[in-house]
């Protein structure tokens, strides 16, 4: 167990880049992170309490969902929850990595990504929420640009399924406010991390500040939501994309 002044965070989706950048940020501030992701553990994973803290989970599954909830409360050891950043999110694409749309997207592949890209993030806050209560905590759920309008790249049942992470967001701040949780969402558009796709260059090319966002940008911006400095803040989805969305 951490001490009883050290913040938690839970964070899903920590293996690569956004959430990298967002385990680092909040472990450089101090915060013990339990993170989970569909992988084990890596070296490549330098935090404190690492792989001590770390769960893996396959979130497309359910049943695992609910089982890490209880892994978690464990994790805890009764203590309170300061944080919950649902960052996981999958995209999948066809066999020659073409955008699937909504002709080509097969019913057990929209039920995948919806698990993992819109239910988790119910099912953990919903689970967790006494530990999240006692800490008079915050949700950020990561979205998308792709959840307004139709991207290049993203496949229709990920667009969608942001699209609704959006609109849960709206009704988590409403239902989580009398505990005193709060809940706010951010939407990056062009990220440079390690799976951008063929053609970002031009999207790039296009967008106002002339260049790719950051992760540890975005990182930023999740700590914001976290903190004390947007104690007043809930039930909002902040743009993170260099005015992509303009």
């Amino acid at each position: 167990m951490a001490d009883e002044t050290q913040k938690t965070l839970l964070l899903t989706g920590a293996s690569r880049g956004i959430g990298h950048a967002t385990v680092k940020k909040f472990a450089d501030e101090g915060w013990r992170v339990i993170s989970c992701s569909r992988q084990p553990f890596s070296s490549e994973c330098p935090w404190p309490r690492g792989e001590e803290d770390h769960i893996q989970v396959d979130l497309s599954d359910p049943k695992q969902t609910i089982t890490a909830i209880e892994q978690i409360k464990s994790r805890l050891g009764g203590g309170v929850l300061n944080a919950l950043v649902n960052n996981a999110g999958i995209s999948p694409k066809g066999p020659q990595g073409e955008r699937l749309n909504t002709l080509d997207t097969d019913l057990g592949t929209w039920g995948k990504v919806f698990h993992v890209n819109f239910f988790a993030s119910v099912v953990l806050a919903r689970g967790l929420r006494d530990e999240l209560a006692a800490g008079k905590g915050a949700v950020v759920n990561v979205t998308s640009i792709a959840g307004a309008r139709v991207h290049p790249f993203a496949g229709a049942a990920y667009a969608t399924s942001k699209a609704a992470l959006a609109a849960l967001t709206r009704e988590m701040a409403h239902d989580f406010g009398p505990l005193g949780v709060r809940v706010n969402a951010i939407a990056p558009g062009e990220v440079e991390t390690s799976i951008l796709s063929e053609g970002t260059d031009k999207i790039v090319a296009a967008l106002p500040l002339r260049r790719l966002g950051q992760p540890r940008e975005v990182a930023e911006t999740i700590y914001f939501l976290c903190s004390e400095n947007s104690s007043y803040i809930s039930g909002t989805e902040i743009e993170v994309n260099g005015a992509q969305h303009v």
